[in-house]
């Protein structure tokens, strides 16, 4: 094994999941090349890693694109941890004009899909297994290995370190899914609340979502939506004290640079596979309602139509929780 192709094209977050453990794959196998095949936004995650080499591909490529691109790259081994129709149709076109080459070899994450009962039924006593353990189960099977094991998976975060006298919040507010985002009046609060008690609070989001952020500005409240690159976004991130995030891929971004998160969820849920391994599971704040979790992605439309999970986590909750983390 020369050379291992990573793929994962989406969705940020997971990609973001992913990162960590190419790092400690490519710094444990420096005699072995990694390209990174994933969405062009994201390759700042990538940088400063020696024997890594990032290939961005659009989301919505053709098989035939996507297939003539990994070609290019020229690997041994494809690790897919994506396993999406034209990925496979693209790996399938792959293999057969490499069919008579021994070298080659495919090793890809095939998802398993939970009913929602099933999933309840199973939730408390036995939780999804951790996205970022299933990557790293396709990794092991593709014959790489890690030793010793990574870093980040036993090193807890150390909040005390960034507190000083002033004290950075980044919120987070927004989401892909509606069954993802807290109430805008509940953030209001929040802000307010955080603002009055003389913290400092930088707001992400994207183009689209700046003009409301920026009716929450003040005079130690910025909005940073639509102003950064993502990687001038990520180093404010990893200045932070800690971030407020939804299940969204800011929660993930705050991880990988060992930024403690409190996150808010509603129609997902932490257990449910994709709760980053660097976060305390205490701070993620969920209802628990009978309903939840009706989504394994957020997309789900409420049966209520109230989203009766995300209003349930209050401001106060949000608030104290953020003092006993920074404290």
């Amino acid at each position: 094994m020369k050379h291992v192709l990573v793929i994962r094209l989406s969705a940020l977050g997971d990609v973001a999941l992913m990162a960590p453990l190419v790092h400690d794959y490519a710094t444990n196998n420096p005699g072995i090349r990694f390209t990174v095949a994933g969405p062009p936004l994201l390759a700042p995650l990538f940088v400063g890693m020696e024997n890594v080499e990032y290939l961005g591909l659009k989301k919505k490529q053709s098989f035939i694109k996507i297939y003539k691109a990994l070609l290019a790259v020229g690997a041994d081994t494809v690790v897919d941890l994506h396993r999406v129709n034209r990925v496979g149709y693209a790996l399938t076109l792959l293999q057969l004009r490499q069919l008579f080459n021994p070298h080659f070899r495919l090793r890809a994450l095939r998802k398993g899909k939970f009913t929602r009962w099933l999933y309840l039924h199973h939730l408390y006593h036995h939780p999804r297994k951790p996205q970022y353990q299933r990557y790293d189960e396709v990794f092991k099977r593709a014959g790489l290995r890690l030793t010793p094991c990574p870093a980040s998976a036993s090193t807890p975060l150390s909040p005390e370190k960034k507190v000083g006298a002033e004290t950075t919040i980044g919120i987070a507010p927004f989401s892909q899914q509606q069954g993802k985002i807290w109430p805008w009046e509940n953030i209001c609060r929040l802000v307010n609340m955080l603002s009055a008690s003389g913290f400092r609070i930088l707001l992400f989001g994207s183009k689209e979502e700046a003009p409301q952020l920026e009716t929450l500005a003040s005079a130690n409240v910025t909005s940073l939506a639509g102003k950064q690159s993502f990687a001038e976004e990520l180093e404010i991130i990893k200045s932070l004290s800690l971030m407020v995030s939804m299940d969204s891929s800011n929660m993930h971004f705050a991880s990988i640079l060992g930024v403690p998160v409190v996150s808010i969820w509603g129609a997902t849920h932490p257990d449910f596979g994709f709760y980053p391994q660097q976060q305390n599971r205490d701070n993620a704040l969920v209802a628990n309602l009978p309903c939840q979790p009706c989504s394994a992605f957020g997309s789900k439309p409420c049966r209520y139509g109230d989203y009766r999970c995300l209003a349930a986590i209050t401001p106060e909750m949000v608030f104290d929780k953020i003092k006993s983390v920074l404290q």
